[in-house]
C-alpha cells in the first residue's frame, strides 16, 4: 500500500519513485484514453522533457571532472588494488551482457527462424558504431534500413524501433540492476530478496526513456536506488568513473535487442517467411546493396 501516494504532489515532494510511477502511469493511461483533446498537454510534456535532459546534458559535462577527482582520490589513498572491484563489476556486467545476448536472445531468435550469429554480423557495423560512440541513437537510421532490407516491412520497422529505442532498453535495465546491487555491496548494506525482487522491478520500468541521453541511465539509476532507503545514493560516486565503459556496452545490448525484436515481430506479423529472412541474412551485404535478390 506504500506505492499509493497521499496526494499527488506528495508523491513528487517526498522524493519517492514508486509513488511517482504509479502517478506517472495513471496519468499516461488517462491521457491516451482522452484522445486528440490531450495533444496540448503532450506537447508541453516533450518540451519539458527536453528541458530536463538538457539540465542532465549539462551535469554530464561536468561528470568526468567529478569521476577525475573521485578516482585520483581513490588511488592516490588507497592504490591501484581499489579499482579491482570496478574492474570486476565492468567484467561482471560484460558477461552477463554476452549471456543475454547469446543465450536469452539467441533462444528468441531461434524460435523465430533465424540464428543469432547471422544477425549479429549482418548488423556489425552498427555495433562497432556503437560500441565507438557509446550510444545507440546514431545507428538508427542504417538499422533501420538494413531491418527493411530483410524484409520487414517500413511501416513496422518504423513502429518497433524507434518505440523499442524507448521502451526496449534490455542493457539499460541489466546495468541498472547490477549497478545497484554493486553499490548496496560496496556500502556493506544487506539486501533481502524482497529488496532485490524491488530494484528489479523498478529498474525495469525507469529504464524507459533513459536511453535517449548519453549519461540519463546514470541519473534514472539514481532514482532507481531511493526506492531502498538503506542504499545511500552518494556510493554512485563509486561508480561514476566507469560508468563511460559500461554505457558502450548496454547501448550495444540495446540496439541487438531492439534489432531482434523487430525481426520476431515481423515474424508474428506473417510479413516476413523463414525462406526470405534466411536468404537475406545470408546474403550479409550492407545496406547499399539492398536485400539479397
Amino acid at each position: 500500500m506504500h506505492i499509493i501516494p497521499t496526494t499527488v504532489v506528495d508523491a513528487f515532494a517526498k522524493g519517492d519513485i514508486l509513488q511517482v510511477l504509479l502517478v506517472a502511469v495513471l496519468f499516461g493511461f488517462a491521457l491516451s484514453m482522452a484522445g486528440p483533446r490531450c495533444e496540448p498537454i503532450l506537447d508541453f510534456l516533450n518540451l519539458l522533457t527536453e528541458a530536463v535532459f538538457g539540465i542532465v546534458k549539462i551535469v554530464m559535462r561536468f561528470a568526468p571532472i567529478g569521476a577525475f577527482g573521485a578516482l585520483a582520490f581513490t588511488i592516490g589513498k588507497y592504490g591501484l588494488s581499489s579499482l579491482g572491484p570496478l574492474v570486476k563489476l565492468i567484467g561482471t556486467f560484460y558477461i552477463t551482457s554476452i549471456l543475454f545476448v547469446f543465450v536469452v536472445l539467441g533462444l528468441i531468435a531461434r524460435l523465430a527462424g533465424f540464428g543469432i550469429v547471422k544477425f549479429l554480423s549482418y548488423i556489425k557495423e552498427e555495433i562497432l558504431l556503437v560500441l565507438a560512440i557509446s550510444s545507440s541513437e546514431p545507428a538508427m537510421p542504417t538499422l533501420m534500413t538494413k531491418l527493411e532490407n530483410l524484409g520487414c516491412s517500413k511501416a513496422l520497422v518504423g513502429l518497433v524501433v524507434p518505440t523499442g529505442y524507448t521502451f526496449n532498453t534490455d542493457g539499460t535495465s541489466i546495468y541498472m540492476t547490477l549497478s545497484a546491487l554493486f553499490v548496496a555491496q560496496a556500502t556493506n548494506t544487506p539486501l533481502t530478496l524482497t529488496q532485490q525482487l524491488t530494484i528489479l522491478a523498478v529498474a525495469v520500468l525507469t529504464s524507459k526513456g533513459a536511453s535517449g541521453v548519453q549519461g540519463a541511465s546514470f541519473i534514472a539509476l539514481v532514482a532507481t536506488m531511493t526506492v531502498i532507503p538503506t542504499i545511500p545514493v552518494a556510493g554512485m560516486a563509486l561508480i561514476l568513473g566507469i560508468d563511460r565503459f559500461m554505457s558502450m556496452c548496454r547501448a550495444t545490448v540495446n540496439m541487438i535487442g531492439n534489432g531482434v525484436a523487430t525481426v520476431v515481430v515481423s515474424r508474428w506479423e506473417k510479413e516476413l517467411s523463414i525462406e526470405t529472412l534466411r536468404k537475406n541474412l545470408a546474403w550479409r551485404k550492407s545496406r547499399a546493396h539492398g536485400p539479397a535478390p
